[in-house]
Protein backbone atom coordinates (compact mmCIF):
# COMPACT_ATOMS: atom_id res chain seq x y z
CA UNK A 1 0.00 0.00 0.00
CA UNK A 2 1.25 3.43 -0.88
CA UNK A 3 0.60 6.80 0.69
CA UNK A 4 0.72 8.25 -2.80
CA UNK A 5 -2.05 6.00 -4.15
CA UNK A 6 -5.29 8.03 -4.22
CA UNK A 7 -7.37 4.95 -5.11
CA UNK A 8 -6.24 3.05 -2.01
CA UNK A 9 -6.85 6.00 0.29
CA UNK A 10 -10.19 6.72 -1.39
CA UNK A 11 -11.33 3.16 -0.73
CA UNK A 12 -10.61 3.49 3.00
CA UNK A 13 -12.37 6.85 3.19
CA UNK A 14 -15.44 5.61 1.31
CA UNK A 15 -15.70 2.67 3.72
CA UNK A 16 -15.48 5.05 6.68
CA UNK A 17 -18.02 7.40 5.11
CA UNK A 18 -20.48 4.60 4.40
CA UNK A 19 -20.12 3.49 8.03
CA UNK A 20 -20.73 7.06 9.18
CA UNK A 21 -17.50 7.85 10.94
CA UNK A 22 -14.39 9.94 10.53
CA UNK A 23 -10.84 8.62 10.86
CA UNK A 24 -7.95 10.18 12.69
CA UNK A 25 -4.72 10.66 10.78
CA UNK A 26 -3.23 7.85 12.90
CA UNK A 27 -6.12 5.49 12.15
CA UNK A 28 -5.91 6.06 8.40
CA UNK A 29 -2.15 5.60 8.42
CA UNK A 30 -2.61 2.37 10.39
CA UNK A 31 -5.21 1.12 7.87
CA UNK A 32 -2.62 1.77 5.18
CA UNK A 33 0.04 -0.19 7.07
CA UNK A 34 2.05 2.71 8.51
CA UNK A 35 2.77 4.05 11.95
CA UNK A 36 2.16 7.72 12.62
CA UNK A 37 4.97 10.13 11.85
CA UNK A 38 4.95 13.74 10.69
CA UNK A 39 6.57 12.89 7.33
CA UNK A 40 4.01 10.14 6.69
CA UNK A 41 1.18 12.46 7.68
CA UNK A 42 2.43 15.17 5.29
CA UNK A 43 2.65 12.62 2.46
CA UNK A 44 -0.88 11.43 3.27
CA UNK A 45 -2.17 15.01 3.22
CA UNK A 46 -0.78 15.58 -0.27
CA UNK A 47 -2.62 12.50 -1.50
CA UNK A 48 -5.83 13.58 0.25
CA UNK A 49 -5.83 16.63 -2.02
CA UNK A 50 -5.70 14.36 -5.07
CA UNK A 51 -8.52 12.22 -3.62
CA UNK A 52 -10.71 15.30 -3.25
CA UNK A 53 -9.83 16.56 -6.72
CA UNK A 54 -10.99 13.24 -8.15
CA UNK A 55 -14.16 13.28 -6.03
CA UNK A 56 -15.00 16.77 -7.26
CA UNK A 57 -14.49 15.67 -10.87
CA UNK A 58 -16.99 12.84 -10.25
CA UNK A 59 -19.51 15.18 -8.60
CA UNK A 60 -18.99 13.49 -5.22
CA UNK A 61 -18.61 15.17 -1.84
CA UNK A 62 -15.13 15.61 -0.49
CA UNK A 63 -13.54 12.83 1.53
CA UNK A 64 -10.52 14.54 3.11
CA UNK A 65 -12.83 16.26 5.61
CA UNK A 66 -13.22 12.83 7.22
CA UNK A 67 -9.55 12.75 8.27
CA UNK A 68 -9.24 14.54 11.59
CA UNK A 69 -6.97 15.23 14.52
CA UNK A 70 -7.46 12.90 17.45
CA UNK A 71 -7.38 15.85 19.86
CA UNK A 72 -10.48 17.68 18.60
CA UNK A 73 -12.00 15.80 15.66
CA UNK A 74 -11.23 18.61 13.21
CA UNK A 75 -9.05 18.37 10.07
CA UNK A 76 -5.56 19.78 10.35
CA UNK A 77 -4.27 23.04 8.99
CA UNK A 78 -3.50 21.60 5.56
CA UNK A 79 -7.19 20.97 4.88
CA UNK A 80 -8.08 24.52 5.83
CA UNK A 81 -5.34 26.25 3.82
CA UNK A 82 -5.84 24.07 0.74
CA UNK A 83 -9.28 25.57 0.27
CA UNK A 84 -11.42 23.04 2.12
CA UNK A 85 -13.32 25.68 4.08
CA UNK A 86 -13.34 28.47 1.52
CA UNK A 87 -14.85 26.12 -1.07
CA UNK A 88 -17.94 26.09 1.14
CA UNK A 89 -17.91 29.81 1.96
CA UNK A 90 -16.74 29.28 5.54
CA UNK A 91 -14.64 32.12 6.90
CA UNK A 92 -14.73 31.32 10.62
CA UNK A 93 -12.12 29.95 12.98
CA UNK A 94 -10.20 26.74 12.30
CA UNK A 95 -10.64 25.47 15.84
CA UNK A 96 -13.31 25.52 18.51
CA UNK A 97 -17.08 24.94 18.55
CA UNK A 98 -17.88 26.91 15.38
CA UNK A 99 -15.27 25.01 13.36
CA UNK A 100 -16.41 21.69 14.84
CA UNK A 101 -20.02 22.39 13.87
CA UNK A 102 -19.00 23.31 10.32
CA UNK A 103 -16.92 20.13 9.99
CA UNK A 104 -19.72 17.93 11.36
CA UNK A 105 -22.11 19.38 8.75
CA UNK A 106 -19.69 18.65 5.90
CA UNK A 107 -18.98 15.19 7.23
CA UNK A 108 -22.69 14.44 7.51
CA UNK A 109 -23.17 15.29 3.82
CA UNK A 110 -20.39 12.86 2.96
CA UNK A 111 -21.78 10.18 5.28
CA UNK A 112 -25.25 10.53 3.76
CA UNK A 113 -23.96 10.40 0.19
CA UNK A 114 -21.91 7.23 0.71
CA UNK A 115 -24.53 5.48 2.85
CA UNK A 116 -27.03 6.07 0.02
CA UNK A 117 -24.53 4.95 -2.63
CA UNK A 118 -23.82 1.76 -0.68
CA UNK A 119 -27.53 1.08 -0.25
CA UNK A 120 -28.12 1.61 -3.98
CA UNK A 121 -25.24 -0.72 -4.85
CA UNK A 122 -26.48 -3.50 -2.57
CA UNK A 123 -30.17 -3.08 -3.27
Amino acid sequence: MSLSDPAEIRAHLIAAAAAGHALTYSELLEHLGYGFSRPKMRQLCKTLGAVDDEAAARGEPELAVLVVRQSDGIPGQGWWVSGGASTHGYRGPREGPKAAKFIRQLQQKTFNYWAMAEADASG
